[in-house]
């Protein structure tokens, strides 16, 4: 069996060259030969080049390793590694295939685009505890996205000031509600006095409706044993969800919590742009993306169609294909969430751009709380929204006999509804 990764080689010299020692000093190699490096080492844990296919040369260097003017040649590389060398651990993964590559010298630029994983991962891995259909079950929500918001201010709300917004948007029909990923247990918002303060009103909502609002509150948490303290307190008091910053517990912590969990974990990515934004160096969302359903999150946070932030739209379109796409069955995929800057003036594109599905958080910030009408009227706009994108009616037709979504068009028209 075989761990295959695609890397976007870009270099002054020869390409096939730097295949081949990528392929050596990530396997038995290292800068001299050595003794025991024999032919039969070699057969059961070198990897091996499997294909080159060459790009158009680079204009300017990815890193400052060449001046400019320099011809630099790129290729994708598709390079296999023995699960004899690596198994199936994660941290292996990515210390021999992804993390030690990046340190070789003689390249100007290095990618990795994409990876393809052997069936023994999906055995030694938990992946997606309730994912798409967990998600749907639990808020109640059929045939449509799930509708979702973020507590603004991100910060600065004290524990009794949140649940009055808590309580507005669960009275607005919000399917969804969550803190803001900067948001765990600060000072002035301890996260056992904000949990004390929000859930008697959602279970007294679900009481009173039977509608149960999925409220994510953030646990994540340098110490594992602390973090499993914070999901045990929300867990306790009878929520469901936690926001989980997972760059920041790292795999190790992922790992811990996911074995132990009753909580669908929604997983925001902050910290990824460090590793991708620059697009000649680093790894693509579709190599990231399947460590951490491996590890078991459930939603999966990939912005969305016209972002306050610097990820074009084909980023999006490109993330959300690779978390719908099975690794090894479909019940591995999580709940993609669609998130920054949104309101409803993104669905119509979002539900074209996506496949035409309804299998997504649709999650929008200041888009519902900073409705000119109040929540409940920024909620009942994005579901407008969506009825008109999947009737393809155009918004501004929709809006006509529907004043929430005209006074959201209205507001936040010119893109500014973060």
């Amino acid at each position: 069996m075989m761990i295959t990764l695609t890397y976007r080689i870009e270099t002054p010299g020869s390409v096939e060259a730097m295949a081949d020692k990528i392929a050596s000093d990530q396997s038995t190699g290292t800068f001299v030969p050595v003794p025991g490096e024999t032919e039969e080492l070699k057969s059961r844990v070198a990897a091996r080049v499997l294909a080159i296919r060459p790009l158009d040369d680079a204009d300017h260097p990815s890193w400052p390793e060449a001046p400019d003017g320099t011809r630099l040649k790129r290729a994708d590389v598709d390079i296999a590694f023995p699960i004899d060398a690596i198994g199936t651990d994660l941290s292996a993964l990515m210390t021999i295939a992804i993390g030690g590559t990046f340190s070789i010298k003689g390249m100007t630029g290095l990618r990795v685009v994409d990876m393809t994983l052997p069936e023994a991962f999906k055995d030694t891995h938990p992946g997606p505890q309730f994912g798409i259909p967990g998600s749907r079950r639990l808020t109640g929500v059929e045939g449509r996205p799930i509708i979702g918001t973020i507590v603004k201010p991100a910060l600065g709300l004290r524990p009794h000031e949140t649940a009055e917004l808590v309580g507005e948007l669960i009275e607005s029909g919000v399917d969804f509600i969550k803190d803001d990923e900067k948001l765990m247990s600060p000072a002035y918002s301890p996260l056992k006095e904000r949990v004390a303060a929000i859930m008697p009103r959602i279970l007294d909502h679900e009481q009173k409706t039977g509608k149960k609002v999925m409220y994510a509150f953030g646990i994540s948490h340098a110490d594992p044993d602390e973090m499993m303290r914070n999901h045990d307190l929300v867990l306790e008091a009878g929520g469901n969800c936690a926001v989980i910053n997972i760059n920041s517990i790292g795999f190790g912590g992922m790992s811990f919590l996911r074995k132990r969990s009753g909580l669908v974990l929604h997983a925001h990515r902050n910290g990824w742009d460090v590793l991708t934004r620059h697009p000649g160096i680093g790894l693509d969302f579709k190599v990231y993306q399947q460590l951490w359903r491996l590890l078991g999150v459930d939603q999966f946070q990939i912005n969305g169609i016209r972002v306050k932030y610097w990820e074009p739209d084909e980023s999006f379109v490109a993330s959300f294909k690779a978390i719908s796409t099975p690794l090894f069955s479909p019940s591995d995929c999580p709940l993609p969430v669609a998130g920054s800057g949104q309101w409803g003036g993104q669905a119509p594109e979002t539900y074209q751009r996506t496949g035409r599905t309804t299998d997504l958080l649709y999650l929008c910030g200041g888009g519902i709380v900073s409705h000119p009408q109040g929540p409940a009227a920024g909620v009942r706009a994005v579901q407008q929204a969506w009825q008109a994108a999947v009737a393809d009616i155009p918004l501004d037709d929709y809006a006509k006999d529907h004043p929430e979504l005209a006074a959201s068009i209205a507001k936040f028209g010119d893109g500014k509804a973060a």
